[in-house]
C-alpha cells in the first residue's frame, strides 16, 4: 500500500479534529522548512546534518514566517485558520506527529508550545506606531532635528 500524501493526511486529520483549517497545516509544514533553513544559516557547523527543531524554536520560526508571509495581517490570517495561541501550533504539530508526517524525540511534549509568546505582542505590536515622548516634535522623534 502506498503512503498517503500530505493533502490526504491533512484531510483525515481535519475530519477527526476540525478546529484548524487545512491551510494551517500547510503553513506549519512550510514554516518548519523555513525554520530549518534559518537554523542552518545560524549553525553552519551542523549545516550538513539533519537537525531536530524544538517546540520553542519552531514557534519562533513560525512567528517570523507568518510576519514575512502576511505582514500586518498575520494574526488575522492565523485566527481565521483557528490558530489563536502558541498551543494551537503545538496541537497541529502533534496531529501531524500522530500521522507520522512529523517526528518527535522522547523529550518533545505538547507543553513545549505553551505560552511562548502572546499573539498580540508577536503579530500586532510590530506594526503599531510608536508613541513619541510628550514634548517631542515629530522631527525629533524621527531623528530629523
Amino acid at each position: 500500500m502506498q503512503n498517503p500524501d500530505f493533502s490526504e493526511v491533512v484531510s483525515l486529520i481535519c475530519k477527526e479534529d476540525p478546529r484548524f483549517d487545512r491551510r494551517a497545516y500547510d503553513f506549519v509544514r512550510m514554516g518548519l522548512d523555513h525554520t530549518v533553513k534559518e537554523l542552518r544559516k545560524k549553525d553552519t557547523a551542523r549545516a550538513e546534518r539533519s537537525r531536530h527543531v524544538s517546540g520553542p524554536e519552531l514557534l519562533e520560526g513560525l512567528r517570523a514566517y507568518a510576519l514575512d508571509q502576511f505582514g500586518p495581517l498575520a494574526k488575522t490570517v492565523l485566527n481565521t485558520w483557528g490558530i489563536k495561541r502558541c498551543r494551537d501550533f503545538g496541537d497541529i504539530v502533534f496531529n501531524l506527529i500522530e500521522y507520522n508526517v512529523f517526528s518527535k524525540t522522547e523529550n518533545d511534549r505538547r507543553e513545549d508550545f505553551s505560552d511562548i509568546f502572546d499573539f498580540d505582542e508577536a503579530f500586532v505590536k510590530p506594526f503599531q506606531p510608536t508613541r513619541r515622548p510628550r514634548g517631542t516634535s515629530a522631527a525629533e522623534a524621527f531623528g530629523a532635528a
